[in-house]
């Protein structure tokens, strides 16, 4: 089965139907099938945080779109610990030359470790960092 990851804008762009790049994520998330996505708490931490300002019907929709992860069989969420934020930390110091977040950092590291080169994103930082980022590609 295919790996990849997936980041915070694509799943904030797949719940969104006001974001630019919903069409993107919603063809991609029927065209890709099957497919075991895999995603971060850190990631789904920020999902939260840019739903928490949406409105109660947004909020709504990314505490179920989080619940329906935890139990998709074909979804790992790969959970925050002090070793990946230390590990990540290192990486977000070292490459100061990037405008990379620490969830970015601990993002790549996660797909590093886990030989994944794809990711759910259009973040040019995943390009950046050696990854293709399958949103760039998709043509709605």
């Amino acid at each position: 089965m295919r790996f990849i990851f997936a980041d915070t804008g694509y799943w904030v762009a797949l719940l969104n139907p006001g974001d630019n790049l919903h069409k993107k994520a919603v063809q991609l998330a029927q065209s890709l099938q099957p497919i075991h996505i895999v995603t971060s708490e850190m990631v789904l931490t920020e999902v939260l945080n840019d739903f928490s300002k949406r409105g109660e019907y947004l909020r709504d929709v990314a505490s179920e779109l989080i619940k329906g992860l935890r139990l998709h069989p074909n979804t790992t969420i790969v959970p925050q610990s002090s070793q990946q934020f230390e590990q990540a930390f290192t990486l977000y110091t070292q490459r100061q030359d990037k405008q990379w977040s620490h969830t970015d950092c601990v993002s790549f590291n996660i797909m590093k470790e886990n030989e994944i080169m794809e990711a759910l994103a259009y973040d040019k930082h995943f390009i950046q960092a050696g990854f293709v980022p399958v949103m760039r590609n998709c043509r709605v």
